[in-house]
Protein backbone atom coordinates (compact mmCIF):
# COMPACT_ATOMS: atom_id res chain seq x y z
CA UNK A 1 0.00 0.00 0.00
CA UNK A 2 2.88 2.42 0.70
CA UNK A 3 4.09 2.20 -2.90
CA UNK A 4 0.62 3.24 -4.06
CA UNK A 5 0.67 6.24 -1.72
CA UNK A 6 4.06 7.33 -3.05
CA UNK A 7 3.05 7.21 -6.70
CA UNK A 8 4.77 3.91 -7.50
CA UNK A 9 7.87 4.11 -5.30
CA UNK A 10 8.74 1.00 -3.39
CA UNK A 11 11.05 0.11 -0.56
CA UNK A 12 9.91 2.79 1.87
CA UNK A 13 11.58 1.99 5.17
CA UNK A 14 9.47 4.21 7.43
CA UNK A 15 6.12 3.25 8.82
CA UNK A 16 3.02 5.18 7.72
CA UNK A 17 1.65 7.40 10.49
CA UNK A 18 -1.56 8.29 8.63
CA UNK A 19 -3.20 10.65 6.17
CA UNK A 20 -5.57 13.59 5.74
CA UNK A 21 -8.17 12.69 3.11
CA UNK A 22 -10.10 14.81 0.58
CA UNK A 23 -12.79 16.95 2.12
CA UNK A 24 -10.81 17.51 5.34
CA UNK A 25 -9.59 21.02 6.16
CA UNK A 26 -7.16 21.71 9.02
CA UNK A 27 -5.62 24.92 10.33
CA UNK A 28 -2.68 24.95 12.76
CA UNK A 29 0.52 23.02 13.46
CA UNK A 30 0.78 19.30 12.65
CA UNK A 31 3.64 17.25 14.13
CA UNK A 32 4.06 13.81 12.56
CA UNK A 33 6.04 10.74 13.63
CA UNK A 34 6.33 8.60 10.49
CA UNK A 35 5.41 8.82 6.81
CA UNK A 36 2.29 10.92 6.14
CA UNK A 37 0.04 11.71 3.16
CA UNK A 38 -2.18 14.77 2.70
CA UNK A 39 -5.01 14.88 0.14
CA UNK A 40 -7.07 17.57 1.88
CA UNK A 41 -6.46 21.20 2.78
CA UNK A 42 -4.05 22.39 5.45
CA UNK A 43 -3.08 25.91 6.46
CA UNK A 44 -0.22 26.16 8.95
CA UNK A 45 2.98 24.25 9.60
CA UNK A 46 3.96 20.60 9.24
CA UNK A 47 6.90 19.08 11.13
CA UNK A 48 8.08 15.54 10.40
CA UNK A 49 11.31 13.59 10.84
CA UNK A 50 10.21 11.30 8.01
CA UNK A 51 8.58 11.67 4.59
CA UNK A 52 5.59 13.73 3.58
CA UNK A 53 3.48 13.27 0.45
CA UNK A 54 1.05 15.90 -0.80
CA UNK A 55 -1.35 14.02 -3.09
CA UNK A 56 -2.95 15.40 -6.26
CA UNK A 57 -5.93 16.81 -4.30
CA UNK A 58 -3.82 18.46 -1.59
CA UNK A 59 -3.73 22.22 -1.10
CA UNK A 60 -1.30 23.22 1.64
CA UNK A 61 -0.31 26.75 2.71
CA UNK A 62 2.41 27.42 5.25
CA UNK A 63 5.71 25.79 6.14
CA UNK A 64 7.00 22.22 5.88
CA UNK A 65 9.97 20.87 7.86
CA UNK A 66 10.63 17.23 6.88
CA UNK A 67 13.27 14.81 5.62
CA UNK A 68 11.68 14.00 2.26
CA UNK A 69 8.80 15.89 0.58
CA UNK A 70 6.91 14.73 -2.52
CA UNK A 71 4.36 17.11 -4.04
CA UNK A 72 1.70 16.02 -6.52
CA UNK A 73 -0.82 18.71 -5.47
CA UNK A 74 -0.45 22.40 -4.61
CA UNK A 75 1.82 23.99 -1.99
CA UNK A 76 2.25 27.69 -1.14
CA UNK A 77 4.94 28.65 1.36
CA UNK A 78 8.37 27.48 2.53
CA UNK A 79 9.80 23.96 2.45
CA UNK A 80 12.82 22.89 4.53
CA UNK A 81 13.83 19.34 3.58
CA UNK A 82 16.86 17.55 5.02
CA UNK A 83 17.12 15.03 2.16
CA UNK A 84 15.08 15.96 -0.94
CA UNK A 85 12.03 17.57 -2.51
CA UNK A 86 10.27 16.10 -5.53
CA UNK A 87 7.64 17.99 -7.52
CA UNK A 88 5.65 15.49 -9.56
CA UNK A 89 4.02 16.11 -12.97
CA UNK A 90 0.85 17.72 -11.55
CA UNK A 91 2.57 19.37 -8.60
CA UNK A 92 2.69 23.15 -8.17
CA UNK A 93 4.93 24.89 -5.62
CA UNK A 94 4.80 28.63 -5.04
CA UNK A 95 7.44 29.75 -2.57
CA UNK A 96 10.91 28.84 -1.36
CA UNK A 97 12.54 25.42 -1.14
CA UNK A 98 15.58 24.72 1.06
CA UNK A 99 16.98 21.26 0.28
CA UNK A 100 20.18 19.50 -0.83
CA UNK A 101 18.22 17.76 -3.63
CA UNK A 102 15.38 19.02 -5.85
CA UNK A 103 13.66 16.91 -8.50
CA UNK A 104 11.05 18.44 -10.82
CA UNK A 105 9.24 15.94 -13.04
CA UNK A 106 8.14 17.13 -16.53
CA UNK A 107 4.96 19.16 -16.00
CA UNK A 108 5.81 20.07 -12.40
CA UNK A 109 5.90 23.79 -11.58
CA UNK A 110 8.10 25.75 -9.19
CA UNK A 111 7.41 29.49 -8.91
CA UNK A 112 9.89 30.72 -6.33
CA UNK A 113 13.45 30.21 -5.20
CA UNK A 114 15.39 27.06 -4.50
CA UNK A 115 18.20 27.19 -1.96
CA UNK A 116 20.39 24.15 -2.60
CA UNK A 117 22.00 23.16 0.67
CA UNK A 118 25.27 21.29 0.66
CA UNK A 119 25.06 17.94 2.40
CA UNK A 120 28.21 18.80 4.35
CA UNK A 121 27.95 22.56 4.81
CA UNK A 122 24.41 23.87 5.30
CA UNK A 123 25.29 27.45 6.23
CA UNK A 124 26.25 28.51 2.66
CA UNK A 125 23.30 27.77 0.31
CA UNK A 126 23.30 28.35 -3.43
CA UNK A 127 20.22 30.39 -4.40
CA UNK A 128 18.64 29.84 -7.81
CA UNK A 129 15.59 31.98 -8.73
CA UNK A 130 13.14 30.04 -10.91
CA UNK A 131 10.01 31.25 -12.69
CA UNK A 132 7.77 29.00 -14.72
CA UNK A 133 6.76 30.05 -18.23
CA UNK A 134 3.84 27.59 -18.25
CA UNK A 135 0.48 28.94 -17.10
CA UNK A 136 -1.49 26.59 -14.86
Amino acid sequence: MASKWLGGKSGASSEWAGFIDRGVSIEGKVVIAGMFRIDGELKGSIVSDHGLLLGENAHVEGQIDANDVTIAGRFDGHIFAKERVEIQAKGVVTGDIHSPCLIIQPGGILDGQCHMLSATKQEAPLTIPIRSSVQA
